[in-house]
């Protein structure tokens, strides 16, 4: 038998559905057992719990859920304890340039959009006593510069990093560099993204970042990667229908690895690279998302037109897709070659 639960605060009675983990959630943020109302902490997660119920109501996309879920923890660490009215602009800078300090300018910058996007949703909800922003530029605040990807990876770089790779890992480097998709799609895949489609075989992927599907042919080199990782399955399920439920990416247990556990086993990799390959002991770092760039501007050097690169990457404009294979590959100009007085 199903329940919906109900949580009440003040006059107000809510919803909560069937879920019963939310309905607990929530109903800890209203009992406040550690005394956190109306401090920062308190609403950026109440802040969370509204975005979560606009996913389910298919006002949000569920990426970008999770993306404030993980920058919100940082972000409590460091105001969690404030009044909203507390908040100033010179925090909010402070906040940023902390971020450059430790080397993590483009993360800070990520955060910083994360609180800007709850104090507006603050604003509008009348919460908080506040109705300035003070993420907003207009408030004087200075995002950390942001260089852009134009990292190439060239072969010998791959080849290198690939033999010193685990398996996980270099079937997520070629399913990147042969699909051009984001990396945390890719993790996500199993079985169930595998379809038949005009006699043949397709792997159906949704864009998290821009909600497009994508219908990618499963190519002999593609299917190879594919049977390889299923292969893999069935050897780990020791004949159980186990692989049926597990992800192409996944751990000794059969589960699926986090983005921020591969990319660790990634750097090993390139660590090791350098170590044992000469040619490469100087060689910058990279990540799976340079694979996508690599993977991209190899298809427009080998002559595949641009418009087939674009329906690939989910690109909406085609001069975003120049854009992403230019600023990786420039053309060498020839000098002048006109003699004076000729």
């Amino acid at each position: 038998m199903c329940c919906a639960h109900w949580l009440t605060a003040a006059v107000k009675a809510e919803d909560l559905g069937t879920d019963v983990e939310r309905a607990r959630e929530r109903g800890k943020l209203y009992n406040d057992p550690e005394g956190r109302h109306g401090t920062m902490s308190y609403f950026l997660d109440l802040f969370i719990a509204t975005c979560d119920k606009r996913v389910l109501a298919k006002d949000l996309a569920q990426r970008t859920a999770d993306d404030y879920r993980r920058d919100i923890v940082p972000l409590k660490k460091y105001l969690g304890k404030l009044l909203p009215t507390q908040v100033s602009p010179k925090i909010v800078q402070d906040y940023l340039d902390l971020g450059k300090e430790l080397s993590r300018s483009v993360r800070a910058n990520r955060e910083r959009a994360c609180l800007s996007a709850c104090i507006s949703w603050m604003i509008r909800n009348d919460h908080g006593n506040i109705n300035v922003n003070p993420c907003m530029r207009a408030s004087g605040i200075k995002r950390n510069t942001e260089t852009k990807r134009e990292r190439y990876v060239e072969d010998v770089e791959f080849n290198g990093v690939y033999t010193h790779a685990p398996k996980m890992v270099r079937a997520m480097m070629d399913l990147v560099y042969s699909t051009l998709q984001r990396p945390e799609d890719i993790i996500g895949w199993g079985p169930w993204s595998i379809k038949n489609k005009d006699n043949g075989r397709v792997i159906r992927n949704k864009q998290g970042k821009r909600g497009a599907t994508v219908d990618i042919a499963i190519t002999p080199s593609l299917d190879a990667v594919v049977r390889a990782l299923q292969s893999e399955q069935e050897k780990e399920s020791d004949g159980k229908v186990t692989s049926i439920s597990q992800p192409l990416i996944h751990t000794l247990k059969g589960e699926q690895y986090t983005y921020d556990g591969l990319c660790s086993m990634f750097r090993r990799a390139q660590v090791a690279a350098r170590e044992e390959i000469p040619a490469l002991k100087d060689m910058p770092p990279w990540g799976f998302y340079d694979l996508k760039g690599k993977g991209a501007t190899d298809m427009w050097r080998s002559g595949v037109p641009i418009e087939l690169i674009q329906l690939l990457c989910g690109h909406k404009d085609k001069r975003t897709t120049e854009i992403y294979i230019k600023a990786r590959w420039r053309e060498t100009a020839a000098p002048n070659a006109v003699q004076i007085g000729a």
